[in-house]
């Protein structure tokens, strides 16, 4: 049989063999595909974040950042456990009669992943922030910036209704304007907000990734047992900055805080807890009493208290954790 030269044999085993292997490698895994269900604790995507996924990869934001947590050790920063199938249940709907759903993936994480950035980071002011400027909240970021999501005003222009951005003075790109947020930008913040990994039903049988947060530490640093520095790059200096200077016009500064040096720490640890909304001249800060626990935050506080200048005695556990029973009280 001479299979080279029988153009019919060969166009047919070509065809076969294309045939086998599409079904093999696309047709075989979208069936099981269409099994997965969604994890108990996911909810489906609003009408604005299933929006902002439209933005997110209509400026292809998949090209520096992955959305995938990978069962080593150096993906442990970016969720609690390695991501699923079930993970992308609500976001593999056809985005339109011509679009599949969007691969969110990813491959290179030129960026950091965004998998669980809803938990790291939900603040709506901050990622506004970084969206206008990345810049203004992480100095050393390479991230381009979208000022085609944000329309330019002057002051006196700006509406009652209008989402204002606490740009600083030195980022603005005309004295006496404000940059007030789009809906495209809106919509695509909500979607980054909307990114949380959600918890596996039922006790988990083992640790998939170590935990990074207990880190030991000297017995003396006051961090009870955790690095309490760590802790506070992990989930405060996006705003604070690494060296509590904070960000004028956004986020306060904790250097020379009078909250964070003041002898009874109440008030810092209720903040942490829960939050704060009070200063009309800074974004609100989201609460951490569901992320953190009483020895994280007692960590957190201590460093804060330890840094910067700044020269306070130590916070207990104890006291953080009769903090969280009086302000879930207060909120019952």
């Amino acid at each position: 049989m001479n299979f080279h030269k029988d153009h019919k044999l060969l166009v047919g085993t070509s065809f076969l063999g294309f045939l086998f292997l599409s079904i093999l490698i696309a047709v075989l895994p979208a069936i099981q595909l269409q099994q997965v269900e969604p994890l108990p604790s996911m909810q489906p995507l609003s009408v604005l974040e299933r929006e902002g996924l439209r933005i997110y990869v209509e400026e292809n934001c998949m090209a520096c950042h992955t959305q995938q947590v990978r069962n080593i050790e150096m993906d442990k920063a970016w969720g609690n456990r390695p991501s699923l199938a079930s993970d992308y249940y609500f976001s593999k709907v056809r985005m339109d009669v011509w679009r599949q759903s969007p691969s969110l993936l990813g491959s290179e994480r030129t960026g950091p992943d965004l998998t669980n950035t809803g938990l790291r980071q939900p603040g709506k002011e901050w990622h506004l922030l970084h969206l206008f400027n990345p810049r203004t909240v992480v100095k050393e970021s390479i991230m381009p910036s979208y000022p085609w999501l944000f329309e330019i005003k002057k002051t006196e222009a700006v509406l009652s209704s209008d989402i204002k951005v606490a740009v600083p003075e030195e980022y603005l790109p005309r004295p006496g304007h404000a940059v007030v947020a789009s809906e495209k930008a809106l919509a695509l913040v909500a979607y980054l907000q909307s990114l949380k990994q959600a918890e596996l039903p039922g006790p988990a049988e083992r640790e998939f990734i170590p935990s990074s947060r207990k880190i030991k530490t000297s017995e003396d640093s006051g961090d009870l047992g955790l690095d309490g520095q760590t802790l506070y790059m992990q989930n405060c200096a996006a705003c604070h900055q690494s060296d509590g200077s904070g960000l004028t016009g956004a986020f306060p500064p904790l250097a020379g805080s009078a909250i964070v040096k003041n002898d009874d720490p109440s008030l810092l640890i209720q903040i942490i807890l829960e939050g704060f909304d009070a200063r009309t001249e800074y974004g609100v800060m989201q609460g951490f009493g569901d992320i953190l626990s009483d020895e994280e935050i007692a960590a957190i506080a201590n460093h804060e208290r330890k840094s910067w200048g700044n020269n306070a005695k130590p916070v207990s556990i104890e006291e953080v954790r009769n903090i969280r029973e009086y302000v879930e009280q207060l909120n019952q």
